[in-house]
């Protein structure tokens, strides 16, 4: 029985070594890391390594439980099935996600957490793109300002004659 760990982080410029050392540091004895995927595409490539590598009695850790499912679908749908191949689902933010799975409450407390999660990420999404309507109606771009002070000097040319 391997405590076996799980981080992600969606943009490759991101850095996943604080989820990594948390998961090591609570005991996990190997880490998959995907750097730049997102969380609602299933067949990221160490989501499946880590998959396979899992076997009965062995416990998955995660940071988060948006390090795994990006939809409240996905996460039900993990969660199940980790639950149907006899290994554990632990979570070191969220207490709520170590119960047994086999069971109906352990299902249905999985199902609530799930939407709640699903509610979290909807509701910065929406705060988000709400911000950025306002941002416009004020006049305000994001991104970087536009330089329109640059003038292009001519290149020097060197001739061996």
């Amino acid at each position: 029985m391997a405590v076996i760990g799980y981080a992600r982080v969606s943009r490759r410029e991101q850095n996943p070594a604080s989820q990594e050392a948390e998961l090591r540091q609570a005991g996990c004895v190997r880490v998959y890391v995907d750097h730049g995927e997102s969380s609602r595409v299933q067949d990221r490539p160490d989501w499946l390594r880590c998959l396979d590598r899992l076997e009965p009695g062995d416990t998955l850790m995660i940071r988060a439980l948006d390090r795994i499912a990006g939809t409240e679908l996905i996460a039900i749908e993990t969660i199940r099935e980790l639950g149907r191949r006899g290994i554990r689902l632990t979570s070191l933010t969220e207490p709520f996600l170590d119960v047994d799975t086999s069971t109906p409450m352990g299902q249905a407390i999985v199902s609530i957490m799930a939407a709640i999660a699903q509610l979290r990420v909807d509701t910065i999404r929406e705060n988000t793109r709400r911000g950025l309507a306002y941002a416009r109606s004020q006049g305000r771009i994001g991104g970087r300002p536009v330089i329109t002070t640059w003038k292009a000097q001519p290149h020097t040319v060197l001739r061996a004659d």
